[in-house]
């Protein structure tokens, strides 16, 4: 099922790969916000909240994040997916 994006919902994600903490070389975070800061924010809170991870250490992680828009391709109104 295709939606368009709301208002109120996330525009940006924010991924940040853990390997380095868990081991597990697939492992990521993603946060969502409403600007690129928000959700880069959100995901600096998980690494410091959920992992413990110190202010040097999330500095050092958010170096290699990957910051997006939430892409307009998940909207029903792209020209690239059939109406049904």
């Amino acid at each position: 099922m295709l939606r368009e994006i709301r208002r109120e919902d996330p525009r940006y994600n924010c991924m940040v790969a853990v390997e380095s903490i868990t081991g597990n070389k697939d492992e990521e975070i993603i946060a969502f916000g409403q600007s690129a800061e928000e959700a880069r924010s959100q995901a600096e809170s998980i690494l410091k909240d959920n992992y413990g991870c110190e202010k040097d250490r999330i500095n050092e992680l958010m170096v290699a994040a990957k910051i997006e828009i939430v892409s307009t391709w998940c909207s029903a109104n792209n020209k690239n997916f059939a109406k049904d």
